[in-house]
């Protein structure tokens, strides 16, 4: 097929991250690399999705197999990497097998973790970057979108994306249950490691009034805490606090407790009860688990949270299934347009003889026909055109209704335009001379004696 879809690159199941960030492209790079490509290799369009999970290059070609080897030789080559270090981490789909992965990854059911929502935000962007370099055409401007309608029709048909999955998203997933608002409460971070980390922004990202932030490296906490806009608590100080501190996230490094039984009843009996929410990340535990017995005290510890987050990815694998059945229906759709595509050349060609053929016959009687009156000849005009669209419907309605999977698609329009005509062989000169011939041999059987 000439508008062949095909699909080359690395992704976090296939390659380390050390491999991955050696073939990265930064978000201004992307334009001006997708340019170098189609001039590099013999790609008709060109896209580029590069994330922190995958880079992949996205094209139409006549020939998959001569555009892979290109693009692997241009990504080595733009990218100062030896074809040897990411070789074998390569995957590459053509036809059908690019279009599911394309879908797939759109929906978010190829993602570290299934029905995350970032993936499709970044294909947006892949699409548009592509659209600036001006290496998108009609194919991908289609499958780009179409890719696009399939993550909204699963995101819509299925619960793919609900659920906390990470051990961060689940914390602040519980927290907003405890409490009806997050907007008035106040968030203490207790360590500075990446998953209190994580789970800090989290809860910035959903409104939490107010953040402090205490660490034993206090430079550590001062910069965190000017990053998220919060405030510093010196380590040696922060007990004080505590009785303002409606979210406490536990991620210090301790061979016991930190928090007794004993510190926290007193410091809620302070709080007149409100309820407190403790999420406790170390491993040893950061907090005494009798915590959970404490009046409108809610303690959750890293099993607790990895628990909810199995229960949800769980959840969201049983919906996947589900999303599959949606991206299986898509490609069958997509495919039967690209097949349409393939055929519109000899539908034109087709309509293109048999227009010609109308006209050549008209001028054929044009000596006749000059002796009717305007209206008569209009009237054969309309009665011949009609025919013609007449005919052409049917031809057309078959080809188009052609099974878009079957090899003879091509094969079957090819014939219908050689018994139709083809337009640059139609000679008006020979057409009248075999007409001429035509007329001698009826005049002859009419004057024929016998």
């Amino acid at each position: 097929m000439e508008n062949t879809l095909f699909i080359l690159g690395v992704n976090h199941r296939t390659a380390p991250v050390a491999i991955r960030e050696q073939l990265a492209f930064a978000e201004a790079e992307v334009a001006p690399a997708l340019q170098r490509l189609k001039l590099a290799t013999g790609v008709g369009e060109a896209a580029l999705l590069s994330t922190c999970n995958r880079v992949e290059v996205i094209g139409v070609t006549s020939d998959p197999d001569r555009a892979e080897e290109e693009v692997v030789r241009f990504l080595a080559g733009d990218r100062k990497v030896e074809r040897a270090a990411f070789g074998d981490a390569l995957y590459h789909f053509s036809g059908r097998d690019a279009v599911r992965h394309l879908f797939r990854v759109g929906a978010s059911l190829d993602s570290m973790v299934v029905g995350e929502p970032q993936i499709l935000g970044q294909l947006k962007l892949a699409y548009a970057q592509a659209a600036e370099a001006a290496t998108v055409g009609l194919v991908l401007h289609r499958a780009f979108h179409k890719a696009f309608q399939v993550a909204k029709r699963v995101r819509k048909a299925t619960l793919i994306g609900h659920g906390s999955v990470s051990i961060s998203s689940v914390a602040v997933s519980l927290a907003g249950q405890i409490f009806d608002t997050l907007g008035n409460k106040t968030a203490m971070l207790m360590g500075a490691g990446k998953m209190a980390e994580l789970t800090a922004r989290h809860l910035k990202a959903l409104g939490i009034e107010s953040l402090l932030i205490t660490s034993r490296t206090f430079d550590r906490a001062v910069a965190l805490a000017r990053e998220l806009g919060g405030t510093a608590v010196p380590f040696e100080n922060y007990k004080p606090y505590l009785r303002i501190a409606d979210i406490l996230i536990g991620s210090v490094s301790v061979t016991k407790p930190i928090l007794a039984h004993h510190d926290v009843e007193a410091i809620i009996r302070e709080r007149k009860y409100r309820p407190m929410f403790l999420i406790d990340l170390g491993v040893p535990r950061n907090f005494d688990a009798r915590l959970n017995e404490i009046e409108n005290l809610y303690l959750y510890d890293i099993d607790d949270l990895d628990a909810v987050a199995q229960k949800s990815l769980g959840e969201r694998e049983r919906e996947a299934e589900k999303a599959e059945e949606i991206v299986g229906e898509e490609i069958e759709a997509f495919l039967k347009w690209l097949a349409e595509l393939e055929i519109v050349p000899t539908i034109k060609d087709i309509r293109v003889s048999v227009e010609r053929l109308r006209d050549l016959e008209l001028t054929r009687h044009r000596a006749w026909l000059k002796t009717l009156e305007p209206a008569e000849r209009e009237r054969i005009e309309m009665l011949t055109r009609g025919l013609v669209n007449k005919l052409l419907h049917r031809v057309m309605a078959g080809l188009r209704h052609h099974d878009s999977n079957s090899p003879d698609a091509l094969y079957t329009a090819e014939i219908a335009r050689r018994l139709l005509g083809d337009s640059t062989d139609l000679n008006l000169a020979s057409i009248e001379a075999d007409d001429l011939n035509d007329d001698l041999i009826e005049d002859s059987s009419d004057d024929d004696p016998l």
